[in-house]
């Protein structure tokens, strides 16, 4: 998401409550994050820095990208030097001091959480922008929040974690459907984005650290 982009999306939802600045510093912040859990992912596997490096990419850009695809818009965030210096940065940093983070309590998981919750409310919203209707908005702002940690869990052989454990998908609906439904009824504010994104992390914590799951087929 380039400066152009933003200025063009300056008079809607959540860019023109917060700001142009803000609003990068957020999704930078947000691809740093879901970077990091890719970068930990990679090195928790042995990989090598580069290989690191990339997963960190991958993980931190992916959502995005597939979201603007569906969109019928070009991906800028992929050039636009400060999303790819944080995924760099990202990876650097996951190689470096992998031991003493990947001793962390669930490190990865958390930091997935909180990348789940500002990419899916950042997703549902900019889906709106571009004129995509409620429950597409809804769907890609879903798609945005789970489709990196999904090709981070394939590029290092395990099964996705949305699609097995610990509450994934459904709390990135919610908090895309919540963004859906505060533009519906015209009550988008700031603290609505903000309860669509804890609502997403609460409820993501909670699959985490109390082992709350969707029925498993036996």
């Amino acid at each position: 998401m380039t400066d152009l982009m933003i200025g063009e999306l300056a008079n809607y939802n959540i860019t023109a409550i917060i700001g142009g600045r803000l609003m990068m510093g957020i999704f930078v912040c947000g691809t740093f994050v879901f970077g990091l859990s890719g970068g930990l992912a990679g090195a928790r596997k042995h990989l090598d820095v580069f290989g690191v490096i990339v997963l960190s990419g991958i993980v931190g850009l992916s959502g995005g990208v597939i979201r603007d695809v569906f969109l019928g818009i070009p991906a800028v965030a992929i050039f636009d030097w400060r999303v790819v210096a944080s995924v760099f940065l990202a990876g650097i940093v996951a190689f470096l001091a992998h031991r003493p983070l990947l001793k962390l309590h669930h490190p990865i998981q958390i930091l997935d959480a909180i990348g789940l919750s500002l990419f899916s409310v950042i997703g549902a919203d900019v889906s709106l922008i571009h004129h995509s209707g409620l429950l597409p908005a809804a769907l890609l702002g879903m798609a945005t929040g789970v489709f990196g940690g999904a090709v981070r869990d394939i590029v290092v052989n395990e099964v996705p974690q949305v699609l097995r454990a610990g509450l994934y998908a459904i709390p990135s609906l919610m908090a895309s459907g919540l963004v859906v439904l505060g533009f519906a009824l015209k009550e988008l504010s700031l603290a609505w984005y903000a309860m669509a994104a804890t609502v997403c992390l609460v409820v993501r914590l909670a699959g985490i650290f109390f082992d709350v799951n969707l029925p498993h087929a036996k």
